[in-house]
């Protein structure tokens, strides 16, 4: 009696025993399960917060790109005009070497002109002073002739009259079935049969002092004291050898200037060839 009551207070007792140690053992699961539960927590916890400075780093993210974006928009807008500006000073400084170089050109051109003038104004001088020369020579010459002049005047026979000027070697004109006669030369007269002195008109002569080809005109040595007027005609000889002829253009006292009738007498003329007036 007393071993069949004893088995089941030890069987009670092997249950307490069981199911405090099964009590034991999920209070225990139960804290763990409780402690990683609340780890799971702080790590759910942890990663919302990242995942909230997450979103707010990216919405700051977003924001500053928006701005860039702004900002490279504008850098665009600033490089079209810093371009548009370059292109634009690049053609003005394409435009500035054209006009340098046409400056340069022109200051060569100007340079050429005025050296050129200037050897034509040297030349100009030169032929002034050899006209100056040339007209104290003639000026020295002019005294010589009126001193020669003089003494034949005061040497000349009576009824004889001396001319101012020199008779050309020409024949004078003569009437159909006359012998041509000479100047000076004496002829027989019909009526009386008498020799007597024929007075034929002399043309005027003279020679070329000065011969200017660049300007196309000759200097002469008869003026307005010679009876000469402009628009008068001179033939030009050289040893008797007709050259061409020249026209009065401008007349002084002493001399004038005539240009060239023939056109390339300029480069057959030379100083000291006669002149004969032409008749008119």
């Amino acid at each position: 009696m007393n071993r069949i009551g004893k088995a089941p207070i030890i069987a009670l007792i092997a249950l307490i025993i069981i199911s405090l140690a099964l009590a034991g053992g999920g209070f225990f699961l139960f804290q763990k399960e409780r402690a990683r539960a609340a780890n799971l927590e702080e790590q759910v916890k942890q990663i919302s917060e990242k995942q909230k400075i997450a979103e707010e780093d990216l919405r700051k993210s977003r924001g500053m790109i928006s701005e860039l974006q702004v900002k490279l928009q504008g850098s665009a807008a600033k490089i079209d005009d810093l371009t548009a500006s370059l292109d634009k000073e690049k053609t003005e400084r394409l435009n500035l070497a054209a006009k340098q170089e046409q400056l340069k050109a022109d200051l060569e051109q100007q340079k050429a002109l005025r050296l050129e003038l200037e050897k034509k104004f040297a030349q100009a001088q030169d032929e002034g002073r050899k006209t100056q020369n040339s007209l104290k020579e003639l000026e020295a010459q002019k005294k010589e002739l009126e001193q020669k002049l003089k003494g034949l005047e005061e040497n000349q026979p009576e009824g004889v009259e001396l001319g101012n000027i020199v008779v050309t070697p020409e024949l004078s004109a003569a009437k159909p079935g006359e012998k041509a006669v000479q100047p000076g030369e004496k002829q027989v007269s019909p009526k009386s049969g008498k020799t007597q002195a024929v007075s034929i008109p002399a043309a005027l002569e003279g020679k070329v002092l000065v011969v200017n080809k660049e300007y196309n005109f000759a200097v002469i040595n008869l003026g307005s004291k010679n009876g000469i007027d402009v628009d008068d005609s001179f033939l030009v000889y050289r040893n008797n050898k007709y050259l061409g002829e020249i026209k009065v253009e401008k007349i002084h006292d002493a001399m004038a200037a005539a240009g060239f009738v023939t056109k390339d007498l300029k480069d057959k003329l030379s100083e000291g060839d006669k002149v004969v007036q032409k008749g008119k």
